[in-house]
């Protein structure tokens, strides 16, 4: 096991860790939340540092990041563990579960950044459950991987701590957020969590520099509300209108089974939501068209995409052929 970041001594051998609002209280011989991070003797440890359960090449398109080097591959690895408790998560096999009852294989930054080459891939994403809570890892990772020529990508819920999200954003290039709500409530019921946590950190990986991409799965009956839309795509454009948001559909798993899979055309409407906000990329995800990007002012299609795959990209030095208009992202093309 690796010594562990940021947390504090408490009294009778308690800990808190304050790397994410949570500030679990750890006792003796205990783990935190996320089942990732014990208390031994008074000494906060990692429990999955290097343990991997999943290391492979995908479509960055899967994570989702539609403006970052669009086409590419990045290497993504993950391990066991989570700080959310979401009844909807697709990946609850491993996020939900203890470290020590999740086959994995023992992993160091090194060899996954050989992999990541020897794979053909642009970048590594740290994925399928929450990196926050195998930072250590990440972070040496990520370090290497810079070195390397390689980028980093984060594919997060946003529910870090400002001090170690400062400490890890030089290493970081990209990220994708879950913004599941505006409302407190869904956080709390659905996600053991609080909304307020997330909106400052997407407000800082933006100030920080990172390329940020937003993206909400709509639950029928749980936010998916006209006016919940809204305040969603307000909040991302009042940050900024060139922020992607990729709106995806619902379907029923884990102990979340009570809602039906969403529809297209709710989806479609959340779309035209967006825009009318102001935002200049609205993408549908995970169900039919909706995922090629337009150009904001003269609406060419600019890049096509079936499947997570790129089939057609024109852009031309980060701009619109057609109308010269600057399009916003990292590697467009």
């Amino acid at each position: 096991m690796i010594k562990a970041a940021y947390y504090e001594k408490k009294h009778d051998e308690t800990i808190q860790c304050n790397l994410c609002p949570h500030h679990c209280l750890i006792k003796k011989d205990q783990v935190g939340l996320c089942k990732a991070r014990k208390n031994e003797n008074g000494v906060l440890y990692s429990l999955v540092y290097g343990h991997l359960v999943a290391k492979h090449p995908d479509p960055i398109e899967k994570k989702p990041l539609f403006h970052f080097h669009p086409g590419s591959q990045t290497y993504s690895i993950a391990t066991a563990g989570c700080n959310l408790r979401c009844k909807h998560c697709q990946n609850a096999d491993i996020s939900q579960a203890s470290p020590l009852d999740v086959f994995s294989e023992n992993t160091s930054p090194d060899v996954v950044v050989q992999n990541a080459i020897q794979s053909g891939c642009k970048s590594l994403a740290y994925t399928y459950t929450e990196p926050t809570i195998f930072y250590e890892f990440a972070l040496d990772t990520a370090k290497i991987a810079h070195k390397s020529g390689l980028k980093n990508v984060f594919v997060t819920n946003g529910y870090i701590e400002k001090e170690p999200l400062e400490n890890i954003a030089p290493h970081l290039d990209a990220a994708n957020i879950d913004l599941k709500s505006m409302s407190e409530s869904f956080y709390k019921k659905i996600c053991n969590a609080h909304l307020q946590p997330v909106l400052d950190s997407i407000k800082r990986y933006h100030s920080l520099g990172i390329w940020i991409e937003i993206t909400t799965l709509l639950i029928p009956g749980y936010n998916d509300s006209p006016d919940e839309v809204k305040s969603i795509a307000r909040f991302i454009a009042d940050i900024d209108i060139s922020i992607p948001w990729h709106i995806t559909g619902f379907h029923p798993t884990y102990k979340l089974t009570d809602a039906p899979p969403t529809t297209i055309s709710a989806l479609e409407n959340a779309a035209k939501i967006g825009k009318e906000c102001g935002l200049h990329y609205v993408y549908i995800g995970n169900r039919g068209p909706g995922e090629d990007t337009i150009c904001p002012n003269c609406k060419k299609t600019l890049i096509s995409r079936t499947s997570y795959h790129v089939t057609n990209n024109s852009i031309k030095k980060m701009m619109c052929p057609v109308c010269n208009n600057p399009i916003a992202g990292i590697g467009m093309g």
